[in-house]
């Protein structure tokens, strides 16, 4: 059973941003099944820092162009990833540590981080004509970014 359904709700009209939040949709949902079929621990937790990096590529792409196009909630925006990746690594710490997942908990905190960012800061931004118009990063600018802040999480751990 998949945690979060991609909807078409979610589609900004941004073709590359539509796609990494589709791609996380399938991250989440990945990192979900492996826990549900009580999966090594480090597969789950490497999972866990594959999420993390491409979330924090992801969002500092959307900071780079909110910033390109003189974004006015920029610091609010940049304010709520920096708490969703705060979220993601308490979620990673917290597997960790635990001998007993509370499962519930986790798959409400998965969830809602996703869910609730996008239908509040990730509306507004991508209602913009301008973010329409802007140019996608390159596989090797995304694929660097990712492993990046895969390695940050995973020393945080």
């Amino acid at each position: 059973m998949a945690l979060i359904e991609w909807r078409e709700e979610y589609c900004t009209g941004i073709k590359g941003v539509d796609f990494e939040h589709e791609a996380l949709i399938d991250q989440i949902n990945a990192v979900y099944a492996l826990i549900e079929k009580q999966a090594d621990r480090d597969l789950v937790i490497d999972a866990l820092g594959e999420i993390y990096g491409s979330i924090s590529a992801h969002f500092a792409l959307e900071e780079q162009m909110m910033l390109r196009h003189d974004y006015v909630n920029y610091q609010e925006h940049k304010s709520d990833h920096e708490r969703l990746l705060d979220d993601i690594r308490d979620i990673a710490d917290e597997y960790e540590k635990s001998l007993e997942l509370d499962d519930s908990a986790f798959r409400r905190k998965l969830a809602d981080w996703f869910q609730v960012h996008f239908r509040t800061h990730d509306s507004r931004l991508h209602n913009l004509a301008g973010m329409r118009s802007h140019a996608p990063a390159s596989q090797s600018t995304l694929k660097a970014l990712i492993q990046n802040a895969k390695n940050k999480l995973l020393q945080h751990l």
